[in-house]
């Protein structure tokens, strides 16, 4: 078949247009998928929003400690001396939307600090003591003694072993089958424990963040959050770790960004809890006597 200049013009014409359209189109689409791409890798800024904050009725407040199983707070309140044996101490439940349910849910203790739960019981570091508590009864069930200890802190558990530190003889203690035994030694001022994934114990210390390994040897993942007091994990890269005098940090990656700081209205940072579904991190103030909640972003 033969083509004329006329009949053949328009189809090259109807051609290049079609291309020019659809390259068009093409980088339409290729502009909006990359604007689009930008948009969704854009960084998130690390923050804390308040959310709320219990009535101040909390004295001395050093921990809290969120029990799943019962969608509850448990608050240590010290109420005296930080190491005196004074019998005044006492723990308190608070729902997680800051109402004190019952603020003498256990009382006698002398200055109670760090807790964690393990086999339906809540285990309470008391200066030379770690108590065992019914979670159904609050009855005190067990108090045993740490032979050399002098002022336990944080506790921890992976299901099996309640570990717990003194943060005064540079110690990593742990509770196996009645008995108490040493972890690690010279960790100087051993504060905040916690497990993470896959059974793993990380600490704070004068030195910084650390990871443990089960023989007590660890390995530094950060230097700038030393002297730290409580320590959450979100995962293997990332925690929380709050500073007793006012400020909590975000660490991601080994690398540490403050993400609150009340220092200038004197409002302490003690050892920290989390509700993990909420991403909702819990304040104790210590001698402002509330708990504070706040919304976490990352």
């Amino acid at each position: 078949m033969k083509f004329s200049a006329k009949s053949y013009t328009p189809l090259v014409f109807s051609i290049g247009a079609v291309v020019g359209l659809a390259m068009a189109c093409g980088t339409a689409t290729t502009n909006q998928e990359s604007e689009g791409t930008v948009a969704a890798e854009e960084p998130v800024e690390p923050g804390l929003e308040l959310l709320w904050e219990t009535p101040a009725e909390l004295t001395t407040n050093e921990s809290v400690h969120f029990e799943e199983s019962g969608d509850i707070l448990y608050v240590a309140n010290i109420e005296g001396g930080p190491d005196e044996k004074d019998g005044v101490g006492s723990i308190s439940k608070v729902s997680t939307s800051g109402e004190i349910l019952e603020r003498d849910w256990v009382t006698g203790l002398h200055a109670p600090k760090g807790m964690t739960v393990m086999n339906d019981h809540l285990y309470v570091t008391d200066i030379d003591h770690l108590v065992e508590i019914d979670l159904a009864t609050g009855e005190i069930t067990e108090t045993y003694e740490v032979e050399g200890a002098v002022f336990l802190n944080d506790a921890t558990s992976d299901g099996k072993k309640v570990f717990f530190s003194d943060m005064r003889t540079n110690t990593i203690h742990y509770l196996e089958d009645g008995g108490i035994h040493t972890f690690a030694t010279e960790q100087k001022s051993i504060n905040g424990l916690r497990i993470g994934n896959g059974g793993i114990l990380y600490g704070l210390d004068a030195e910084g963040l650390k990871q443990y390994n089960s023989d007590g040897s660890f390995e530094l993942i950060n230097t700038e959050v030393t002297g730290g007091d409580g320590l959450i994990v979100l995962d293997e890269q990332t925690f929380i770790a709050s500073r007793w005098a006012g400020e909590i940090y975000l660490v991601q990656e080994g690398k540490a960004t403050k993400i609150l700081d009340t220092t200038e209205e004197e409002s302490n940072t003690a050892d920290i809890g989390f509700i993990p579904d909420e991403n909702i991190v819990l304040v104790p103030t210590f001698f402002k006597n509330k708990v504070v909640a706040y919304q976490l972003t990352y």
